[in-house]
């Protein structure tokens, strides 16, 4: 058996904000209809022109992990290739993004709007 991934699926307390939020940084179509799953308040979808989906799964008691604390463990983290992390930057917190760490590495570390670890890398 070849399994195909089908989305990534984030746990959040607002499935249609953090899809909109995903949105801004990646482009695509929010909530496209697709027969794999159903949309509703619960559940949003993030179709992005690379072909990739997302998918964002309202948790009631949804706890954010706390980088790098790992009383509170990040769960997993998405990292994103971008050209020029200055301008990158200005456009996920400005999107409601909040920066984790600076780093001085050629990434940087930041918190989507639901509180999920994610880093931009110079690419």
């Amino acid at each position: 058996m070849r399994a195909e991934l089908q989305c990534v699926v984030l746990d959040c307390p607002e499935p249609k904000g953090l899809a909109e939020f995903y949105r801004r940084l990646l482009g695509g179509e929010v909530d496209r209809p697709d027969r794999r799953w159903s949309l509703d308040a619960d559940w949003s979808t993030l179709h992005t022109p690379s072909g990739l989906v997302l998918a964002f799964q309202r948790v009631a008691d949804h706890r954010a992990p706390r980088w790098p604390d790992p009383a509170h463990p990040q769960q997993f983290h998405l990292d994103f290739g971008v050209p020029d992390l200055d301008a990158a930057e200005t456009e996920v917190l400005a999107a409601g993004a909040t920066l984790l760490d600076a780093g001085s590495h050629g990434w940087r570390v930041y918190a989507d709007p639901a509180g999920h670890p994610f880093c931009l890398v110079r690419h």
